[in-house]
């Protein structure tokens, strides 16, 4: 166990980055960490449980030798909507032809194949379009009954087995959470997941139904891939912990040129709403094979950065490429670099959400605002639910935000909002003990050094989620004899929390 100053992000947005075959071992997840990540996405799409359990082993060992607490996000899969086998392996289909679809196991031809999924024929009409294999093959609808549709092709392509479909404009009679997806998400929970990702969400209903299952024991992040979503989404944000662009199957559904306008507005709406909002898919898609990223794809990163999200995340380039160690190094790079630009701070400026009529939203506000004007190095939150310190953050202050949490679950849930430094510390009795801890672990964690201040906000009494009505600027001080010998006094603290 590490036993050094634990490791301090010198950025406000988060990074995550999914393990897989190119990153799964002890060692590559702590050079990760090292290299910048915060949160590690599990993809319950590939892998086994096994995979799955020895990668949260590998990241809580990380987590105690480098004395930073380290989120896990379970992906879960989700229905996937697929053809069936073709005869041969595949078919080529030309633009103007008929093409049937029909629930038969049979293989498909160049003139019908199999699609084992009565629901979506269910909710067909005349005139929907289906797309297939990521939108390459589009086909419209011409008459559809409960167990076929005719079609006609309108863009031809080559199709092969088992290719996906989507079915864009169209709300299907689906559940989220399939069967696969159940066991998977009460294995997660048994392994301790910081945050389960629910795809395929298209109502509020389904974000409500996964609520149910995961029964506060982690966060629920809601990923928006279907354009039924986000007509829905302010109600969809409200119901989760937490958003996800999920870019990849939007882009599928949509119109490319309507997809940035849409990530615009959700990472607007969810820092309005107070909740985490992630960029995702294919963000340094090239670095799955090169070194270095191209150009585009880092002015995407930065784009994301500039819109004040509050992570960006690798998919393929950390859990399959060549070069994971890299991808996050690049994107550490990127987001640093953003947020040194003056025009950075002006745009977080410009887009401060309204504080609520409470005496919290009005402390942490103005936290920030003091911050600015005396100098601080951090704003310090205690918290108990993460409420108080999910305000601060949504603020987007200038200076990082240390977050004192006496539960290890809201400390690692935390490590995934904007510029939160997150320390599972022991909790305290009095509001003059939090100023001491506060101070002392603000130097500790490299956060502050002497002769700084520090902003700190905290509800008293402690205990009661969401109740901010104190705020106290702090100088950074070398401390006194008694409290050193008060901290050698304190009983020894479990893992790695800090006393």
């Amino acid at each position: 166990m590490s036993t050094g100053t634990p490791i301090r992000r010198f950025r406000q947005t988060r990074i995550v980055a999914t393990l897989g075959p190119s990153s799964s071992s002890r060692g590559m997840v702590r050079t990760l960490v090292e290299a910048g990540v915060d949160v590690f996405r599990l993809n319950f799409s590939h892998g086994s449980h096994d995979d799955h359990g020895a990668r949260v082993a590998a990241i809580r060992a990380v987590e105690q030798e480098t004395r930073r607490p380290i989120a896990i996000m379970a992906d879960l899969q989700g229905p996937k909507l697929r053809l069936g086998r073709f005869a041969g392996g595949g078919a080529l289909l030309a633009a103007g032809q008929r093409f049937r679809l029909d629930l038969s196991d049979e293989p498909g031809d160049g003139v019908r194949a199999g699609m084992p999924h009565p629901e979506i024929f269910a909710a067909l009409e005349p005139g929907a379009e289906l797309l297939l294999d990521d939108g390459r093959v589009r086909l419209r609808v011409e008459t559809c009954s409960s167990g076929h549709a005719d079609t006609v092709v309108v863009t031809g392509g080559r199709l092969s087995d088992r290719k996906g479909v989507n079915v864009p404009g169209v709300v299907l009679p689906l559940s989220p959470l399939t069967g696969k997806d159940r066991v998977d998400l009460a294995f997660a929970l048994d392994q301790g997941v910081d945050w389960v990702a629910l795809s395929f969400v298209q109502r509020p209903e389904d974000v409500a139904e996964a609520r149910r299952l995961i029964a506060g024991r982690a966060a629920l992040m809601s990923k928006l891939e279907k354009p039924q979503a986000i007509e829905h989404l302010t109600r969809i944000i409200e119901l989760s912990d937490g958003v996800m662009v999920a870019r990849g199957d939007l882009g599928v559904e949509l119109p490319p040129e309507d997809v940035p306008a849409i990530q615009k507005r959700i990472v607007h709406e969810a820092r309005q709403a107070g909740k985490p909002v992630i960029v995702a898919t294919q963000m340094l898609e090239s670095m799955v094979t090169a070194p270095a990223p191209t150009r585009a794809e880092a002015s995407d990163v930065a784009t994301a950065v500039y819109e004040g999200a509050d992570a960006v995340m690798l998919s393929a380039e950390t859990a399959s490429g060549a070069h994971p160690v890299e991808a996050v190094s690049i994107m550490d790079r990127i987001a640093r670099r953003v947020e040194q630009d003056p025009l950075y701070r002006t745009i977080m400026d410009a887009r401060h959400p309204d504080p609520q009529e409470t005496s919290s939203d009005a402390i942490t506000a103005a936290a920030g605002l003091v911050a600015r004007t005396v100098g601080a190095a951090a704003i310090v939150t205690h918290t108990t639910s993460g409420s108080t310190t999910l305000r601060a953050s949504r603020e987007r202050p200038e200076v990082p935000i240390l977050c004192l949490a006496p539960g290890i679950e809201t400390a690692r849930r935390l490590q995934l909002a904007y510029g939160v430094h997150s320390v599972h510390a022991e909790d305290v009795g009095t509001f003059n003990e939090l100023v001491l801890k506060a101070v002392r672990l603000a130097v500790d964690h490299g956060l502050a050094r002497e002769g700084e201040r520090i902003v700190i906000t905290a509800g008293v009494p402690f205990g009661i989620p969401g109740n901010t009505n104190i705020l106290r600027i702090a100088w950074v001080e070398r401390p006194s004899r008694a409290a050193q010998a008060a901290d050698a006094r304190a009983v020894p603290a479990p893992a790695f929390r800090e006393g």
